[in-house]
């Protein structure tokens, strides 16, 4: 595990160098899902998947900016799911963007992740590690290496929301939820990434991100092996929770390798009343 760690490492500094001087517009190509590729997509996964191919206890990695899986070494122990650059869009327009790491054993599923990471690209470049605890480094680009900083736990309670989808697209009883949360003084943070905003939360000590299905995405927008599981992975490390709005996410599997769910990421009293809103709703 040390090894992968420290080729997510080696990628993060890499990729933080590219995003400062290469090619920033998008490229004439979607991913599979249909997003629309940035050129930096496409450079930042070839730099992830060169680093793990040094790595013998990588069994396999998939990308969220490919089709299928690419076979690494055939007596590797681990399955590695990545997003290389989540939020690309953003990088035009100067905000913060990152990278995602769900490491599995035996197949790619929530119950069968073993350990999780990402990597902030901001103002500082910040990589959270998740195994038994979850650890916050800071890359210190003198040294050119990342820095222990503190471990990072959620409280009971936070004072932020981060609500994505399209709005108009929400159901009702998610929209008056979300509403209640802003009636109570909650206070809205929401850039359109999912790893500074998961990251804010996460550091502020509280709040709730969702992603919830909606009338044009009934199953949401956010991948499970690659977004999801992951960072459900993070807050549970963290103390707090992450559901799918009525079931734990780590419990779900998958359909497909780019499979989708909504989610609900937060400490424990706001995901407490998305269980209750969500409980009166058929699945």
């Amino acid at each position: 595990m040390t090894d992968i760690m420290n080729a997510i490492k080696s990628a993060a500094i890499k990729i933080n160098k590219a995003i400062k001087t290469e090619d920033t517009s998008k490229a004439e190509s979607e991913n599979s899902s249909g997003d629309v590729q940035v050129k930096l997509d496409i450079i930042s996964d070839e730099i992830i998947e060169n680093e793990f191919k040094k790595v013998s206890a990588i069994k396999e990695i998939v990308s969220e900016e490919k089709e299928d899986v690419t076979p690494m070494h055939e007596n590797g122990d681990y399955l590695i799911a990545y997003d290389p650059l989540d939020g690309s869009s953003l990088i035009d327009v100067n905000l913060s963007v990152g990278s995602i790491f769900g490491i599995y054993k035996d197949e790619y599923s929530g119950p069968t992740i073993v350990a999780a990471a990402y990597v902030v690209y901001g103002p500082r470049v910040e990589l959270v590690i998740a195994r038994d605890v979850v650890e916050l480094y800071r890359l210190d680009e003198e040294k050119n290496e990342f820095i222990f900083q503190k471990e990072l736990s959620l409280g009971e309670k936070g004072k932020i929301v981060g609500p994505g989808g399209t709005q108009k697209e929400w159901y009702s009883y998610h929209k008056e939820m979300i509403d209640k949360f802003f009636a109570d003084g909650y206070r809205l943070r929401y850039s359109g990434g999912m790893v500074p905003d998961l990251h804010q939360i996460l550091l502020k000590g509280g709040g709730l991100f969702a992603y919830p299905g909606a009338n044009d995405k009934p199953k949401g927008k956010l991948r499970k092996l690659f977004e999801v599981f992951p960072f459900a992975y993070v807050y549970n490390r963290a103390g707090g929770l992450a559901i799918d709005g009525k079931d734990d996410l780590l419990e779900l599997g998958i359909d497909h390798i780019h499979d989708t769910t909504p989610c609900f990421f937060g400490s424990d009293y706001e995901i407490k009343r998305v269980l209750k809103t969500y409980a009166k709703v058929e699945k």
